[in-house]
């Protein structure tokens, strides 16, 4: 290891190792797939770069200089089809081993890359490809997104190009009933893949469609550096708004490097061990934990491209890999709960993180007493790298989001742009004059919404908290979340924490139901955990619980049991879409 990440950060550490300062450094022609992958592979090139495998039994090491080859053959073989510098790529891959591919790629040709989810349905990728003029998909052949793809073309005129990738597996093989595997003839999937050859091995034929395996594994390996800056746009995620159509977050290079902060100094991952974050490609986290900030730091990263979140297998992959450093969200954490958790071998794990919903202390407490090991929290948008966090060397409160990173000057403002008192809930706002590295450059082609977020030298998350005496964060929920009743600003996010403690309680949303005395009521709509029912006497014993936990007044006096929580493409829970129902419901559907 050279420590490469010193090239393009300054850091300072207080006496107990704590992170006080980081700066960050990037030359105008800096580019992620030239100075941090080939620079890695010239100078170390079998220094692992990814561990990746599939349910299906085929398994490949990626080391550095793979990764150099393969992404110079898909720079050359997507430069052969057009694309170009400035060119606007969308790319649904899964967890394929070809997204990274794809991604370092795109990143030489100076193409922005548009990554996106596999759930998309027609309206989702016709809004998207229109609103960014798309001009190539490269997409996987598992499940249905083509046939979405191919439904649409008529109404996409940018999109000239489509590119299919066949995973040869995923996940979504069929099993027989001894457990084989039921391959169609002339197919393989699997073991038989394994080996050197096996990467890109698998043909994909459609109609209209290029054969991104066959193209790739013809092109040639000798790739010419293209001209780029470091302030061109890079990339772009469709934002996973709960309301309303999705915003466009463009980033330049700089958000590369920002991703230090979030691999280094909170997940905590180091050149000779390995780093594990569950995240489709389609979504930001995948890029957090999977990608910029972990090669940065001359890192391995795993990968397990499933269909379908199984506990087990999880848990028997970190022993089997000794993976060192693991990151999901709470969810996949409460589920791992469920299983015999001290059946598994995870003595080769040493660092634990989580982002993106509340933990609740009951897991925090749970993965401490079984694993030894603290979960540190962190926080985070599709506008910016990790913002907030409990990073390394840090004391973590059970429930706190954490303190603000060095990078970042964060602030909790109030409506008037004054700064809120200690206990008092405010926005959280990102100072941005002069704009710091990894904040997204703007909303592409809205100028309005870009303003709405981007004013006054602050970037306005549009997410609450308060902060304590001490300066830990403690979120409370989306600006339009936030529940106000009885003349108290009541936060979803603490009250649903609250309820998942419950052994009864699978998954919760609250929301705020209009109440003709205290304007809003809280309501809590309730997925049960199997073997539980729904009940007067379940209801009365959820309302003590949070009684019993939080303060009196913030209790759900409405309890609805749901077989499912509605959400957004990107899993998000639509906390709206029950605000919607309920309010339709009080005017008879006229709303």
């Amino acid at each position: 290891m050279r420590n490469i990440n010193l090239r393009y950060v300054t850091e300072e550490y207080d006496s107990h190792g704590l992170l006080t300062s980081f700066d960050v450094h990037c030359p105008d022609n800096f580019n992620f797939g030239y100075d941090v992958v080939d620079d890695i592979a010239d100078a170390d090139p079998d220094r692992r770069a990814m561990i990746w495998c599939n349910p299906e039994g085929e398994r490949h090491t990626f080391t550095f200089a793979d990764m150099k080859l393969w992404s110079d053959k898909t720079a050359n073989y997507l430069q052969e089809l057009g694309i170009k510098r400035g060119d606007y790529v969308m790319v649904i891959l899964r967890r394929h081993y070809q997204f990274w591919f794809v991604a370092t790629a795109l990143a030489k040709l100076g193409a922005v890359m548009v990554p996106a989810t596999f759930m998309l349905k027609e309206h989702d990728f016709t809004y998207r490809v229109n609103g960014a003029d798309i001009k190539a998909v490269i997409c996987t052949s598992a499940g249905t997104i083509a046939d979405v793809v191919d439904a649409v073309m008529d109404e996409c005129p940018s999109l000239t190009t489509r590119i299919l990738v066949n995973p040869a597996g995923a996940g979504l093989t069929e099993r027989a009933e001894d457990g084989t595997w039921l391959v169609p003839e002339g197919e393989v999937v699997g073991e038989a893949l394994s080996g050197e050859q096996g990467i890109c091995a698998a043909s994909a034929v459609r109609a209209g469609w290029h054969d991104f395996n066959t193209g790739v594994r013809a092109a040639s390996d000798s790739f010419e550096r293209v001209d780029t800056r470091a302030a061109d746009p890079m990339l772009m995620y469709f934002s996973s708004g709960t309301s309303g159509n999705p915003k466009m977050v463009l980033h330049d290079a700089r958000y590369a490097i920002a991703h230090l902060i979030t691999a280094k100094h909170w997940h905590n991952v180091r050149p000779d061990g390995i780093h594990f974050t569950i995240a489709d490609t389609g979504w930001g986290k995948a890029v957090w934990g999977k990608y910029y900030g972990q090669w940065l730091m001359e890192a391995c990263v795993f990968t397990y491209d499933f269909d379908r979140f199984h506990p087990s297998e999880i848990l028997s992959l970190i022993g089997e890999y000794g993976i060192t450093t693991l990151c999901c969200p709470p969810t996949m954490y409460r589920l791992m709960m469920s299983e015999d958790i001290d059946a598994y071998d995870l003595s080769s794990l040493e660092y634990s993180t989580t982002a993106g919903e509340a933990l609740n202390p009951d897991l925090f407490d749970f993965w401490k007493e079984h694993t030894g090991l603290t979960i540190y929290e962190g926080f985070g948008q599709t506008e910016t790298p990790l913002t907030i966090a409990n990073l390394t060397h840090s004391v973590p409160r059970a429930g706190s989001m954490g303190k603000p990173v060095p990078l970042y000057n964060v602030a909790i403002l109030r409506e008037d742009g004054s700064r809120c008192n200690i206990g008092e809930t405010g926005e959280i706002c990102i100072h941005i004059d002069p704009h710091p590295a990894g904040i997204m450059m703007e909303y592409y082609r809205d100028e309005a919404k870009t303003a709405e977020a981007m004013h006054d030298g602050w970037y306005h998350t549009g997410d609450t908290a308060w902060a304590d005496e001490d300066g830990y964060f403690w979120y409370v929920g989306r600006n339009d979340d936030v529940i106000k009743s009885s003349g108290y600003r009541i936060g979803p996010f603490e009250i649903e924490s609250v309820m998942l403690e419950h052994d009864a309680v699978r998954e919760c949303a609250v929301t705020g139901v209009p109440d003709p005395v205290r304007g809003k009521a809280v309501k809590a709509s309730v997925v049960l955990a199997d073997g539980f029912t729904p009940s007067e006497e379940l209801t009365r014993e959820l309302q003590k619980w949070v009684k019993n936990k939080t303060a009196p007044y913030k209790f759900p006096r409405i309890v609805e049991y749901v077989d499912e929580l509605p959400r957004t493409v990107n899993g998000k829970i639509r906390r709206v879409a029950i605000r919607e129902k309920d309010e339709s419901k009080l005017t008879g559907g006229l709303v």
